[in-house]
């Protein structure tokens, strides 16, 4: 706690305290049991201790995913609003490893609140807090989906609002988009709160165990998800650190020209797998560097026919080194294609209009664009404004003029950050390079054999 800006602080006892109060007001005024079989809520107790100390990580910054409220939510039905805030609290108790006990400590308020909270609301609408019989299953359906609608909203509510005062970002920066993916996830698990409630009457206690084992499974698979995702970022990273140890002033590059081709695929309507793959593209679209002799790379002055068509072969090379790499799937053809141009001019086959690959047309746009707005050893970095300019004049020669206006588009929509000025690197690392065969105002210069 003692790391927390002082907000965060006053906000953690805030919310620590309310949930004391209504815990200990359910305690003092004999509220706990008036609904239910202590038998009950211990089952629910560990239930939920058992799913929140097994949660599934995600690709989005501090959060997991458990499935501990369908017990949370059970909890309101079976035992009612205090059982709900008590078998909530139980989140403190977690066995995940590694967790603070502040955290603990947050997490098991913010779930007793959740808990209360939706359960008075299932009251409030028509809801009876007990055990339900098979004829009066109908008649709970409505109150407990009130109860799930106030339920998850308000549980990332809390959440968001911990994470927005601990780390003091602004609030545009807080992983919203990320926590609105996986919403209605948390509703579909909501329901089998519900199955838990309803089939209480019939086996009890072994309906949890019914219920959600399968979603323990569902849990796992998540779970080897995600890992294999997290090993193909790792991957991916990895090639492209390798490919900008060429160039000091290319770092960041593959990452920048990756985020472009997003911004530039997402404008035109790509679906989530295709997004992915066109990210992987835009992060290896210059792998084949590694084929090409450093010297040529960082040569000063013209080049000569033999060196310049070596460069011209990287984009082959980079597909022969990740061809093995099945999950690219289609970035392989961004990889290959990225250096041809829309008049047929571009290589390494001379491709034309709709016959080169979309993943090359949309990257041949985000790779232009990084080049020149970022640092180079010859030049500072040109203004966002020349730049998109510079699209526009090359846009049905160069480029694609549909990507180009897509880009222009999601520009205006998301205004792009440039990347930070680059320091002159040391003198015994420092590279000689005067041209850049990305940028299209700095056209390399080739000089014929004798």
């Amino acid at each position: 706690m003692r790391g927390l800006p002082w907000p965060a602080k006053v906000y953690l006892v805030v919310v620590i305290g309310a949930a004391a109060a209504l815990v200990g007001h359910s305690l003092l005024a004999g509220h706990l049991f008036r609904s239910g079989e202590p038998g009950t809520l211990l089952v629910l107790a560990l239930l939920f201790l058992v799913c929140e100390s097994m949660p599934t990580l995600l690709n989005v910054e501090q959060f997991a995913v458990s499935v501990s409220f369908s017990a949370a939510l059970a909890a309101v039905v079976l035992v009612g609003p205090e059982g709900a805030a008590l078998v909530g609290l139980t989140a403190v108790l977690s066995v995940r490893p590694g967790l603070p006990l502040v955290k603990r400590l947050f997490n098991g308020a913010q779930f007793a609140i959740c808990g209360y909270v939706s359960g008075q609301a299932y009251l409030f609408f028509g809801g009876v807090a007990k055990v339900p019989t098979v004829n009066a299953f109908e008649a709970l359906i409505g109150p407990y989906a009130v109860a799930a609608a106030l339920f998850v909203p308000l549980n990332i509510v809390l959440t968001l609002t911990m994470v927005w005062l601990a780390t003091q970002v602004r609030a545009e920066e807080l992983p919203v988009s990320g926590m609105t993916q996986f919403l209605l996830s948390y509703f579909g698990y909501a329901t089998f709160g519900l199955l838990v409630a309803g089939l209480w009457a019939t086996v009890a206690s072994i309906s949890a165990v019914l219920v959600l084992l399968p979603l323990f499974v569902a849990r796992w698979a998540f779970g080897q998800y995600h890992a294999q995702q997290r090993s193909y970022d790792a991957t991916i990273a990895a090639l492209c650190q390798a490919v900008e140890t060429k160039d000091y002033y290319t770092r960041g590059h593959c990452t920048r020209v990756s985020l472009a081709s997003t911004m530039i695929a997402q404008e035109i309507g790509m679906g989530v797998e295709r997004l992915r793959a066109i990210r992987y593209a835009g992060m290896l679209h210059d792998v084949g560097k590694l084929g090409v002799p450093t010297k040529v790379l960082q040569k000063d002055g013209p080049l000569t026919e033999e060196e310049f068509a070596a460069i011209q072969l990287h984009p082959m090379r980079g597909l022969e080194i990740v061809r093995g790499i099945d999950f690219l799937d289609e970035a392989f053809a961004g990889i290959m294609h990225h250096h041809e141009r829309h008049d047929g001019r571009g290589y390494p086959m001379g491709l034309a209009g709709a016959e080169i690959p979309e993943f090359a047309r949309i990257i041949a746009v985000a790779d232009a664009f990084d080049s020149m707005t970022s640092d180079r050893s010859y030049r500072g970095a040109r203004p966002v404004e020349v730049a998109v300019a510079e699209l526009r004049k090359g846009a049905g020669t160069q480029f694609d003029p549909e990507m180009v206006a897509a880009f222009v588009r999601a520009l205006e929509r998301e205004p792009w950050q440039p990347p930070r000025t680059v320091s002159p690197p040391p003198s015994d690392v420092r590279e000689t390079t005067t041209k850049d065969h990305d940028d299209p105002t700095m056209p390399i210069e080739v000089v014929g054999g004798p």
